[in-house]
């Protein structure tokens, strides 16, 4: 049987690999269930799960109110009827134990991670900004020596080595948010590509409307259409007449809370 360390060690790794999940708490139990008290079960956002509550209708019905807590960022408290006795304000289960269990839904969100690709100016007041919002900071550049944890202090992780290696070989999740302030054309390039093809929550490009409309019209000749290009946000940033590396560091954090918090309404 999955033991609690079996369920918690599993829904840290989920989180840790960007996957949103419900844990789900057996609270209270009236008579007779197949589970005790605090037995507990992990219900992904495509409905797969981890552990077990007891199975049958009464899981089919646990997975179905884990979807709908996901899909709404709200904790529920959940009552399964185990009875053939009707019990108003209980879910029916179709099992027969001769009881009823409470069941609270924890839909848990894992840390916002932001990668940041190159380590100029932008990107140094970006990545503490990022940190002071809770963001888990990536650093990833060619250039070692701008590049390093004594720049990026508060950077869960810097990378260097080579670039389009780098880039290719980084991990990506769903709601990852990705900013590309590297400033070199070649560089932003292969950036955007490979990113656009991992498929982030999000990704925005510093740059002039120019070079953003070269950029597009490289990627199109290659074959990467508008709609493989939703997350671009370009030229990155909320129009607030942005100067200094500082400033337009606020500038991209703002539009990148901006979109976190819109897509979690949505």
């Amino acid at each position: 049987m999955t033991s609690d360390v079996d369920i918690l060690t599993e829904a840290r790794r989920l989180l840790e690999k960007g996957t949103r999940i419900a844990l789900c708490t057996v609270i209270e139990k009236k008579g007779s269930g197949p589970r005790e008290v605090g037995t507990k079960m992990i219900v992904r956002e495509n409905g797969a799960t981890y552990g077990t509550i007891g199975g049958g209708g009464l899981e089919r019905a646990l997975v179905d109110e884990s979807i709908r807590a996901l899909g709404e960022h709200t904790g529920r408290t959940v009552t399964f009827n185990t009875t053939s006795d009707q019990k108003e304000g209980a879910i029916e289960t179709g099992l027969m134990c001769g009881g009823q269990m409470i069941v609270f839904v924890d839909p848990l969100e894992p840390d916002p991670r932001l990668i940041i690709v190159g380590s100029g100016h932008v990107a140094s007041p970006l990545a503490q900004l990022a940190e002071i919002v809770g963001f888990g900071v990536t650093i990833i550049d060619d250039d070692d020596e701008r590049a390093t944890e004594e720049r990026f202090p508060t950077a869960e992780r810097v990378i260097t080595g080579d670039f389009a290696s780098s880039v290719g070989e980084l991990e990506v999740y769903p709601n990852d948010f990705v900013v590309i302030v590297h400033g070199e054309p070649e560089h932003d390039y292969i950036a955007l590509k490979t990113m656009a093809a991992k498929k982030p929550a999000y990704i925005g490009l510093l740059g002039s409307k120019t070079k953003v409309a070269h950029l597009m019209l490289r990627l199109r000749r290659d074959g990467i259409g508008a709609g493989a290009l939703t997350m671009l946000h370009a030229p990155v940033g909320v129009t607030i007449g942005a100067q200094t590396p500082e400033e337009i560091g606020i500038s991209i954090l703002a539009e990148v809370i901006m979109h976190k918090r819109s897509a979690r309404h949505r």
